[in-house]
C-alpha cells in the first residue's frame, strides 16, 4: 500500500503490520525491520508473538501536517 492518503487509512484496523506501515512511509523491508528492532521506527511498534504491529493512530499523526500549518490561511 504505497502512496496512501490519510483518507485511505480510515479502513485499516488500529494496529497494522510493519510492512504495510513501511510501504505507506516508503521504507523498504530490510530498513523497516532494522528500525523496528532498534526501537527507531518513526511510529510506535509493538511485538505480538513474532509479528511487529504499528499503531495506526501514530502513523496518521506522523502523516498529518503540524497544527500551525493547518491554521495558516
Amino acid at each position: 500500500m504505497g502512496h496512501a492518503t490519510l483518507d485511505d487509512l480510515g479502513s485499516l484496523p488500529p494496529f497494522i503490520n510493519l510492512m504495510t506501515a513501511a510501504g505507506i512511509l516508503g521504507i523498504g523491508r530490510t530498513k523497516a525491520y532494522e528500525l523496528a528492532r532498534k526501537g527507531k521506527f518513526p511510529c510506535h511498534v509493538i511485538v505480538v508473538g513474532a509479528s511487529y504491529k504499528v499503531s495506526l493512530k501514530e502513523l496518521i499523526k506522523l502523516m498529518s501536517p503540524p497544527e500551525e500549518a493547518r491554521k495558516a490561511p
